[in-house]
């Protein structure tokens, strides 16, 4: 049955000579596998490799059957063309990093809108914005929202935030509370806009650090998350 959707590239990956299988976020179906036939050899249609850049934002149509493991796309174009996601070496890097992380923890097979967009909204933002070291910081946090843990904020005041059970405290409870410079980036970036990000001043070794601590809860959170084979090299670049 043909259905039009709209997707987000999350990872790609060779198949034989000249195929491609292609994971996607779509906005009807959640997480969706499909082959493409020829990509890497025509310049026609659908084989286009071109279109299937991590992360692109595409307008497709599907011929999807519930009982098959991998999808076939019969047309696809561009939802978004970014103006500088593919050709700017940070962004580059950011788009890189955060597409495996993405492919790491979207397992589920079924619809969430706000979840795709989201996705949609931020990563035209970034699109757009000439300082965006921090993005991928606030891009992550806010993440959690959408997989169950975000920080509870209630009690933000206090001098301390546990990782492992997602809350403030007012004491240090085990080797999992965090004080210092990672607890008051914490709360500065908690409820900001992407618009607001340029106000929060750190520095490489800081943004590291955060980084560290981020990925570590959401090793917590996330039985199955992996840290990413792309760190080293993201924190390479962003050094």
């Amino acid at each position: 049955m043909l259905n039009k959707n709209k997707a987000i590239v999350i990872s790609k990956v060779k198949y034989r000579d000249n195929d491609l299988i292609v994971k996607c976020f779509t906005k009807q179906k959640g997480l969706v596998s499909y082959l493409i036939r020829g990509a890497l050899k025509s310049s026609k249609g659908t084989s286009k490799a071109v279109y299937f850049q991590l992360l692109s934002q595409l307008q497709i149509e599907e011929n999807f059957r519930a009982n098959q493991s991998l999808q076939y796309i019969k047309e696809v174009k561009s939802d978004y063309i970014y103006r500088s996601m593919h050709t700017n070496v940070y962004k580059s890097a950011i788009a890189m990093f955060l597409a495996e992380i993405l492919s790491n923890v979207l397992k589920e097979e079924e619809q969430n809108i706000e979840l795709y967009e989201y996705l949609e909204v931020t990563l035209k933002w970034l699109d757009y914005q000439d300082q965006f070291s921090n993005f991928h910081l606030l891009f992550l946090l806010n993440l959690t929202q959408y997989l169950g843990f975000y920080p509870e904020s209630s009690h933000s005041d206090a001098p301390y935030f546990n990782l492992f059970n997602g809350l403030f405290e007012s004491q240090k409870s085990n080797i999992y509370s965090v004080s210092g410079e990672n607890l008051i980036l914490l709360k500065q970036l908690l409820g900001i806009n992407f618009d607001d990000l340029n106000t929060i001043k750190m520095s490489s070794k800081q943004r590291q650090s955060f980084l560290t601590m981020l990925l570590l809860y959401f090793e917590l959170h996330l039985g199955s998350f992996k840290k990413p084979r792309t760190l080293q090299v993201f924190n390479q670049v962003f050094n």
